[in-house]
């Protein structure tokens, strides 16, 4: 079972940077792709960005493309982060780190078979 644990949440102001980091209990780097989905309070979870193993491959919603970064870290295999820039009252949510066993990405939250507990961004004006 591969345990997955985020952080770096906080509440900052819109305008505003932030940096995620998920951690998992194995390295992830040459056998699970990992991403990023986001839950608004009253709305479904929604995909934010992907990255495959190897760390090659990147994807992102479009939501989020120009302002947001998913990447590894080369050096310890198991921790990825999402490095969030100019972000908007809209990006507010308990951000999600997934985790699926194979190399390509995927948007879609039920490919994905591990999950963090969470980590609530807020962004106010």
């Amino acid at each position: 079972q591969v345990q997955l644990v985020e952080s770096g949440g906080g509440l900052v102001q819109a305008g505003d940077s932030l940096k995620l980091s998920c951690t998992t209990s194995t390295r992830t780097f040459t056998k699970y792709a990992m991403a990023w989905f986001r839950q608004a309070p009253g709305k479904e979870r929604e995909f934010v960005a992907a990255i495959s193993w190897g760390y090659s491959i990147t994807d992102y919603a479009n939501a989020v493309t120009g302002r947001f970064t998913i990447s590894g870290d080369n050096a310890k295999l198991n921790t990825i982060y999402l490095q969030m820039n100019s972000l908007k009252p809209e990006d507010t949510a308990v951000y999600y780190c997934a985790g699926r066993i194979g190399s390509g990405t995927s948007s879609e939250p039920n490919e994905y078979q591990y999950w963090g507990q969470g980590t609530q961004v807020t962004v106010s004006l």
